[in-house]
């Protein structure tokens, strides 16, 4: 197994031929890669099986058993996404902006690849292919450092992508992956600063708050989800039990999925009892008093609900009385991730949009969408919850800096 340093020695020679790489190289390596992957579908499926045991030996929740599983037609759609990013614009070398000084210089400022980006993640295999085609498409070298729960699944994937890079004379140490998943790998890629240009953290809210506070390398946070929606008083009923029975139940392990439900006091009568048919048997509903006395099949809430990310079949429910007090709750409780609200009213749903401080914020539609892949980025690095450099679904662009090219005649400054 190598060590954190050899692997960022390679990783820095690598970043060297990522640097000189056409598009139409980049491009055809990830057809080629995604093309790859599906012939080699039943050893990866295999691989993630053993996985899958291990978790159910350990007792992981079914939410997070759904995380992963890897299926053939999850396969397909990790493909996809690779041909739907060689097919996108390649953002390297673009002239973001120019301008002539009056000394008759020249400036550039050119989109340029970050070097080497290193990502911790959990859990989640389909990772693995979606950075690298990011990285990969956007000049990087991927440095990955996945969980032990899919590490087989992780070594599967790899192991056919490095193959593939091999056969087309690409150095296959543009994709690298720490196969030791003990927690000292972990703190050293947080202090592999001199080979690492930022790390990305992808995981439960322990995992990035520790890589947030140790980290010597700058750190694009990716956060957790609590993701709340409020059925405004003005709200068709049947529309809003169909987006959060989505929102809440199409994958639960999510970080998009819903776990707070807030609903208007002057629809909660018509609306609550309709919920508790659609979801009741399914979800555990934990509501206010309110809540509870309209539907008794709700548990009781307590305070820590309304800040907790489930992945789980579980939603709270708190009764407010206006658009004003659900957005005052949502920016309370949140965790500036997704939010919507379901409303008729245009002016309810301007003002929720426009006051609630999320990354993505939507009227009439599920919080499910808040994913790379459905934005049309072919895939995502992480869902980004802080606001410099990137928000939300990171796809190209925000894989990439940005450099100053000058140009002149011989000018010197006096």
């Amino acid at each position: 197994m190598n060590s954190i340093s050899s692997l960022g020695q390679k990783a820095k020679e690598a970043e060297v031929v990522m640097r000189s790489m056409s598009t139409d190289q980049k491009n055809k390596a990830l057809r080629v890669i995604a093309d790859a992957l599906l012939f080699h579908s039943d050893e990866i499926l295999k691989a993630n099986q053993t996985d899958l045991e291990n978790a159910v030996a350990a007792g992981m929740s079914p939410g997070m058993q759904d995380r992963l599983r890897l299926t053939k037609e999850r396969l397909d759609d990790i493909a996809e996404g690779m041909r739907q990013v060689a097919d996108l614009p390649d953002p390297i070398g673009e002239i973001m902006d120019s301008w002539t000084l009056e000394n008759g210089i020249d400036i550039r400022r050119v989109r340029v690849p970050m070097g080497v980006v290193g990502i911790i993640y959990e859990s989640r295999p389909n990772v693995t292919p979606d950075a690298f085609s990011l990285c990969f498409k956007s000049g990087n070298v991927s440095f990955l450092r996945g969980g032990s729960d899919c590490i087989n699944s992780n070594i599967a994937m790899v192991h056919v992508m490095r193959d593939a890079l091999e056969e087309m004379d690409i150095n296959p140490d543009v994709l690298l992956l720490v196969e030791d998943t003990s927690r000292d790998t972990v703190k050293e890629m947080m202090r592999a600063n001199q080979y690492i240009d930022v790390l990305i953290p992808r995981g439960g809210a322990g995992l990035i708050k520790s890589v947030v506070e140790n980290s010597t390398i700058p750190v694009i946070e990716t956060g957790t989800g609590n993701c709340h929606i409020f059925v405004d008083e003005s709200a068709d009923i049947p529309m809003a039990l169909e987006i959060i029975t989505n929102a809440k139940t199409q994958r639960v392990g999510v970080c998009n999925a819903a776990e707070s439900l807030l609903v208007h006091r002057a629809i909660a009568d018509a609306f609550l009892p309709a919920l508790a048919d659609k979801l009741g048997k399914t979800v555990e509903l934990r509501g206010d008093e309110i809540a509870c006395g309209i539907a008794p099949i709700m548990k009781r809430a307590t305070e820590e609900d309304w800040g907790t990310e489930y992945l789980d079949y579980i939603l709270s429910v708190k009764i407010v009385d206006s658009v004003d007090e659900a957005i005052a709750h949502t920016n309370r409780y949140h965790t500036g991730h997704s939010d919507a609200i379901i409303t008729s009213s245009d002016e309810n749903a301007e003002k929720f949009l426009n006051e609630v401080d999320s990354a993505c914020v939507y009227a009439n539609v599920s919080t499910r969408f808040t994913d790379g892949f459905m934005f049309g980025f072919g895939a995502e690095i992480g869902i980004s919850t802080q606001k410099l450099h990137a928000r939300g679904p990171m796809g190209l662009k925000e894989l990439t800096s940005y450099k100053y090219q000058l140009r002149g005649n011989g000018q010197v400054r006096g």
